[in-house]
């Protein structure tokens, strides 16, 4: 990462690697729906099938090179004043959260996600714009940061 993206504390935290493999589980099991229509759909008249068939084929390939790589791009840590989270491969971003603007932290977990143990940690500020979102964060690691984001937010709350 470049040095826009460096922590304070020199530490990033990543996320799980099984939200890559949730990813592709979901690309695997979408991509096999769209060759089984395509291949009915061939049998009736081949010009309709083939290019679901091929959509299935690249939206599979594609997605099992990207969820590792975005995957890897996520990462938090936490800095004296503010929670930082970074994320994205081709448009990078970077959020500093003040914990005394957080106003609540929110987690998520969805049938797929607690298969593979994992959830998505969201810090809700008054703004849209500063909000944080980190998916793919182990079960008991989001609990953890729940707790202490909501513990740092409530000692220095700036009156919000």
């Amino acid at each position: 990462m470049s040095d826009l993206f460096t922590s304070p504390t020199g530490e990033w935290v990543g996320v799980s690697p099984r939200l890559a493999t949730a990813r592709r589980v979901i690309a695997a099991a979408v991509g096999a729906v769209l060759v089984l229509l395509g291949g009915v759909l061939t049998m009736l008249t081949w010009w309709a099938g083939v290019p679901i068939i091929v959509a299935g084929v690249v939206l599979v390939a594609w997605v099992w090179w990207w969820a590792p790589r975005n995957q890897r791009s996520w990462g938090y840590t936490e800095g004296p004043d503010d929670f930082i989270v970074r994320g994205g491969i081709m448009f990078r971003r970077l959020v500093a959260v003040p914990y005394g603007r957080m106003q609540f932290v929110d987690v998520q977990a969805g049938p797929v996600a607690r298969h593979f143990g994992f959830a998505t940690v969201t810090l809700h500020t008054a703004s849209t714009k500063t909000a944080a979102g980190i998916p793919g964060v182990p079960i008991d690691e989001a609990n953890r940061l729940r707790n202490r984001l909501t513990e740092l937010g409530d000692s220095r709350g700036a009156g919000v």
